[in-house]
């Protein structure tokens, strides 16, 4: 039996002090590697599909809030074409805008 290097021997003892033989490790039916390979393949897919699932609720906010941007840049963009238009009217070149 080949040992790993990066991990030390297991020394297992009785109460007596005697050592004991390591076990064999059990060798599962062909029903539990084929439950283990549908398992592992049912928790990949669980990840695809919530990836797609976060994906598309990200495409349908994003969807949502386009209309939003463009009314907010439309009204935007009229209220300061309207400013200019009145200031023009008045003889000044642009507006100031006072914050309090």
């Amino acid at each position: 039996m080949i040992q790993d290097p990066h991990r030390p021997p297991v020394l297992d003892m009785t109460p007596e002090g005697d050592f004991r033989d390591t076990q064999k490790p059990l060798a599962g039916s062909w029903l539990d590697r084929a439950l283990l390979r549908l398992g592992g393949a049912a928790a990949l897919a669980v990840a695809i599909a919530g990836g797609l699932v976060l994906a598309a609720l990200a495409a349908l906010i994003l969807g949502l809030l386009i209309p939003v941007l463009i009314v907010a840049g439309l009204v935007g963009f009229v209220s300061l074409w309207w400013r200019m238009r009145r200031a023009r009217r008045s003889g000044m070149t642009g507006f100031v805008v006072l914050r309090r």
